[in-house]
């Protein structure tokens, strides 16, 4: 098993992560639009997703819940691919599962599996899976800041102060007190 360095964080800090994959550490889990988590490349694994939202402004008050009951973990947010690179994404799915079983039959594992898959993957797709991971980091960056500007709006709306390191202070900053 590969344990992102993500992964521990989310487990001792107040953050969301926005992802498009199953992860959990025992804190906040939703999938958005979707009552399953999706599996990176494609909407759909087989999993039941503990709970759903379904746009990012109902993450952002998820997660403002969580910091009002002052969590000292995160939230997960599982983001499935945008419909029109689902077909892209088929055939990295297929190149990732032949990986996945060549990682297997050699051995590979822990942090090893991560590097091997990317660069297995990278030459059975003839580099075309470069172009699916772009569509998710870049979903998964527009569903994020739509979460954050959700969040801003909510706290701003409160009336609440915000925290730009140690200082506090009224009205908007990068960084808000939850």
């Amino acid at each position: 098993m590969d344990i992102s360095a993500d992964l521990s964080e989310l487990g001792r800090t107040p953050v969301a992560v926005v992802c498009a994959g199953v992860k959990s550490l025992g804190v906040c889990v939703a999938a958005l639009g979707a009552d399953e988590f999706p599996a990176f490349f494609t909407p759909h694994s087989g999993c039941k997703a503990p709970s759903r939202v379904d746009t990012p402004q109902e993450a952002a008050a998820v997660f403002r819940a969580l910091r009002r009951l002052h969590l000292s973990n995160g939230m997960l947010l599982a983001v499935p691919i945008p419909a029109r690179h689902v077909a892209a994404g088929a055939v990295v799915e297929s190149a990732t599962n032949q990986a996945l079983e060549e990682a297997g039959a050699q051995g590979i594992k822990g942090s090893d599996i991560t590097p091997f898959l990317l660069d297995r993957i990278r030459q059975l797709t003839k580099g075309a899976s470069l172009a699916s991971n772009i569509a998710l980091v870049i979903n998964n960056a527009s569903v994020g800041a739509a979460m954050a500007c959700a969040l801003q709006g909510m706290i701003a709306t409160e009336g609440g102060a915000v925290q730009v390191g140690n200082a506090s202070h009224s009205g908007t900053s990068q960084r808000s007190r939850l």
